[in-house]
């Protein structure tokens, strides 16, 4: 299967089944788009609540003064936070690492901004945003921050505006460095009172000439005249030698980033491409997470690789990058991944010892008689979602590993019938289109008042969870029973495919020109995983719980483009799921070898909860182990293996779970932990699911005793 461009439109048709409402609950502040807004991406922080709150591009953080701070300036606050910077908590390891916010190193604004000062943002895309500061409502901006992820330098362009920099640390001096090359940017370095060095390049528009900047008081820069250009700020960690690579690059900044990506077979190559403004002749200077630098060719990242480092939030140490685009390569990707146990060694396992088929077709059996309705048509898309995926779970495994047809097929019925309740749009709490930010919202909020409900779903939270579930359930429907998309259909067209590639477009669009729906709301392929944070204001910026239900949700895309005939999801999926496996493990699943994050915390194995500012080791439901490591494990499918390595699964067991804790994790998660057990011992997780002594109690509302034993069996664990 090759691919040249996976990035092509699903459908464009408007969202025609569900009804429209322009009424959201969270207003957009300031926001100047008629496109489809992102909801998920850096940025929000902005356009939510106070407007004050900061945002991370990494490794700098930004966010809008607003009157507060020690300066009281309107302008846009940057701060750059090193690891002996770091608060943790209690513990050994530390339950939690922090990042410091509200220092101000410095903060980029005007002489002509004041308390009327108004923040709006436009062209608010997948990699970007422009933030802008005007000195009044419904006045012209006067300086305009273009905020791309990874950019190298914060880029305020200034129009007509007079050039205030100030800083909440203090200077302790400013010393003018002259015209940058043959210009026509000009240097000047600024010593902070925290004995950190920043560089300020100023670079006028043609026709203009920069300003002089003056030292005004222990706060205050402030320049000689209005100008229009840019002023771009950076810190300076390395002396001259980075100063030269800063010299090298100044004037030239990112508007916006795009991602382009091709696959064949186990082979998938994407690259990351900026847009330029100011001096455009210029290379750009971004920076590079590690999984980047890990995926690009050695020969590529050692040619364009500069001296200049600098440590992020959460990501460990970014590496930066001389040039206007990036290409990353992954090598393996699980194209034969179906919906069989399956590991990168063994590869899919679809025949199993004939000892475990009987039992999982006895197993299976049972459970297909259960009330699908029970404990499907809930109030909940999320828990929805999980029992509809549990039975059609069963359903495959019965039918493809058991052999036992009849059976599956009774079951496959009453799967049918349990999803279109969602495919009709008829469940407890509908689904409706927001036109307001552009998306398929739950009308849970909107019926109940509660920001909360469904977690969120209404405000966007956790969309990939929650329609990952139903996109999956539909690829093994459809892989089972190919006529029964066509079958179902009204006048407007085919019902089922168009909802499930509606939930699609919804979380994971491949374009941007689509007028309903933002290009790939939930992953961010900046850093290489999800943000299941919503509309919510937060201090700490985005942040997402669950890898494991974030990994689930791009291999439901790819098992649906296999199961539809569309090759470029497919590949899509494909190359998310590698891309995935590479950045939860250096970022979310912590091996002892770990080098990304914080030694302190490393031992805790698996991240919790990742911020863009913080990790906690907890979860929102709860802090026992089981919950905590047990979060990143559900729900076990093929894709397991490939995010969660042997060696993870075997140092976090032993710490967590071995002599016998396990079988004291309360409820379901029992069942959850033996499962993920079976990727490094699948003889013991049989035996659990195999015992005479079975208790049904033991099983996640999302998990079934028949694959426990097929996925166990699968990987070895039955011979």
């Amino acid at each position: 299967m090759t691919s040249k461009n996976i990035f092509q439109p699903i459908e464009s048709h408007p969202p025609q089944q569900f009804t429209t409402r322009s009424n959201h609950p969270v207003a957009r502040i300031g926001v100047n788009q008629t496109a489809p807004v992102q909801t998920n991406k850096f940025f929000a922080n902005f356009f939510l609540g106070t407007q004050s709150q900061a945002s991370w591009t990494h490794p700098y953080s930004v966010g809008w003064a607003k009157g507060g701070g020690i300066t009281k300036s309107w302008g846009l606050a940057v701060s750059h936070i090193e690891r002996g910077q770091l608060a943790y908590g209690p513990g050994s390891p530390s339950q939690y690492f922090i990042n410091p916010i509200g220092i101000q190193s410095l903060i980029l604004s005007a002489n002509e901004l004041g308390n009327s000062t108004v923040l709006t943002t436009d062209s608010l895309r997948a990699f970007s945003v422009n933030v802008n500061l005007a000195p009044q409502p419904s006045h012209t901006p006067l300086v305009t921050f273009p905020l791309v992820q990874g950019m190298g330098y914060v880029t305020a362009i200034y129009n007509s505006g007079t050039p205030l920099i100030q800083s909440s640390v203090g200077f302790k001096s400013l010393t003018y460095g002259g015209v940058v090359g043959n210009g026509p940017s000009v240097r000047y370095e600024a010593l902070l009172q925290d004995d950190r060095v920043w560089l300020i390049y100023l670079t006028a528009a043609p026709g203009s000439h920069p300003p002089t900047l003056t030292l005004s008081s222990g706060t205050n820069v402030v320049g000689s005249t209005p100008f229009s250009g840019s002023v771009q700020i950076a810190k300076n960690l390395n002396g001259a030698s980075a100063q030269a690579v800063y010299d090298s690059t100044c004037g030239v900044y990112p508007l916006r980033g795009s991602v382009s990506a091709t696959v064949s077979g186990a082979m998938g190559q994407y690259q990351l491409s900026w847009t330029k403004g100011g001096l455009i002749n210029k290379s750009l200077l971004m920076f590079a997470l590690p999984h980047h630098v890990q995926a690009m060719s050695t020969s590529y990242s050692s040619q364009s690789r500069s001296v200049l480092q600098l440590d992020t939030t959460t990501k460990g140490v970014a590496q930066a990058i001389i040039g206007d685009s990036w290409t990353m390569s992954e090598h393996d990707l699980p194209y034969d991944m179906a919906f069989a146990p399956w590991t990168p060694t063994l590869r899919s396992q679809t025949r199993l010892p004939q000892a475990a088929v009987s039992l999982i077709n006895t197993v299976g059996a049972s459970e297909l008689s259960e009330d699908f309705d029970a404990q499907t048509n809930l109030n909940s898309m999320y828990f929805a979602g999980k029992g509809l995926a549990k039975f059609a779970t069963i359903v495959y495994t019965v039918h493809t590993l058991g052999k036992d047809v009849g059976t599956a097929s009774a079951g496959l019925a009453k799967l049918k019938a349990a999803f279109s309740v969602f495919a009709n749009n008829t469940q407890i709490y509908p689904l409706v289109y927001d036109s307001a930010w552009g998306g398929l919202v739950s009308s849970c909020s909107y019926t109940t008042g509660d920001p909360n409900c469904d977690f969120g779903n209404t405000y966007y939270n956790d969309h990939h969870f929650h329609y990952g579930y139903f996109v999956y359930t539909a690829a093994v429907i459809a892989s089972l029973d190919p006529t029964w998309l066509e079958s179902q259909c009204d006048d407007s067209g085919t019902i089922v495919k168009t909802f499930v590639n509606t939930l699609v477009r919804d979380y994971a669009n491949p374009v941007s020109s689509d007028p309903y729906f933002p290009f790939s709301r939930m992953f961010d392929w900046y850093h290489g995983h999800s943000w299941a944070h919503g509309l919510y204001e937060s201090a700490d910026g985005k942040d997402e719980e669950s890898s494991s239900e974030d990994a689930f949700s791009s291999y439901a895309l790819k098992m649906w483009g296999k199961a539809i005939g569309d090759p470029n999801m497919e590949a899509r999926g494909n190359l998310m799921l590698a891309i995935q496996a590479r950045s939860f493990q250096n970022y979310y699943l912590l091996e002892q070898s770990n080098a990304i994050q914080p030694a302190p915390f490393v031992g805790n194995k698996a991240v919790g909860i990742l911020f863009e500012n913080k990790a906690d080791h907890t979860t929102y439901f709860g802090t026992d182990p089981s919950f905590i490591e047990g979060i990143h494990m559900l729900p076990l499918n093929p894709a397991s293996t490939l995010v969660r390595t042997p060696t993870f699964v075997n140092q976090e067991w032993n710490q967590y779970f071995n002599n016998g804790r396990a079988d004291k994790a309360p409820g379901g998660w029992r069942g959850i932990l033996y499962a993920n057990l079976a990727i490094t011992d699948p003889k013991t997780a049989y035996k659990f699911f195999s015992q005479q002594s079975w208790d049904n109690g033991w099983l996640d509302g999302g998990a079934s005793r028949t694959w426990g034993l097929a996925w166990s069996a699968g990987l070895g664990g039955a011979t």
